[in-house]
């Protein structure tokens, strides 16, 4: 308040509030010019580089935008894709592991009859292999009996028989047992 009195005083005495506040007209006009010279220098050789470094920053910033907006479509779809591969092969990978099981059954299966089948060969030979040894057991013990009877006649007789009427009672004395 004792400030704002002083000053009124003071304008009433020297004629003027620019007086008053210490305003000088010369030096403010020359400040006006400078300011509208720098001003006018401003905008014709700075303000429009300047604009123009915004402005071509401004569009590196909306075509960097752009693009990340089209990279992130390109991601969403990049992650559609891979999450529908993934499911196919999934898919594929089932299918293989039940086709693998439904072979490997089918060998299995297969194994087991050719396994039966061998072992039913196996046991055929064995079959014929016996027949074969009871034949030729029966062979022998035929032999045998032949030349147990020709001993036993020998003793019997007390003299020894030709060989080819010996084999004829030999073979009518099996036939009567057998």
């Amino acid at each position: 308040m004792n400030i704002l009195t002083q000053l009124a005083t003071t304008e009433a005495v020297k004629g003027g509030i620019f007086e008053a506040l210490g305003i000088d007209w010369k030096t403010l006009i020359f400040q006006i010019i400078a300011f509208l010279i720098l001003v006018f220098l401003l905008g014709r050789f700075v303000y429009p580089v300047l604009m123009k470094s915004v402005d071509k920053r401004q569009a590196e910033i909306q075509s960097a935008s752009e693009a990340a907006l089209e990279a992130e479509k390109k991601a969403t779809a990049a992650e559609k894709n891979i999450e529908k591969l993934l499911a196919e092969a999934r898919k594929e990978a089932s299918d293989i592991v039940t086709t693998a099981k439904d072979e490997s059954a089918a060998l299995s299966d297969a194994a087991d009859k050719k396994a039966k089948a061998r072992a039913e060969h196996i046991v055929e030979d064995a079959r014929e292999q016996l027949e074969k040894d009871v034949i030729a057991a029966r062979k022998t013990l035929h032999n045998d009996t032949i030349d147990l009877v020709a001993l036993a006649t020998e003793k019997v007789i007390g003299k020894t028989i030709t060989p080819a009427l010996d084999k004829k009672i030999i073979a009518g004395s099996v036939k009567e047992v057998s």
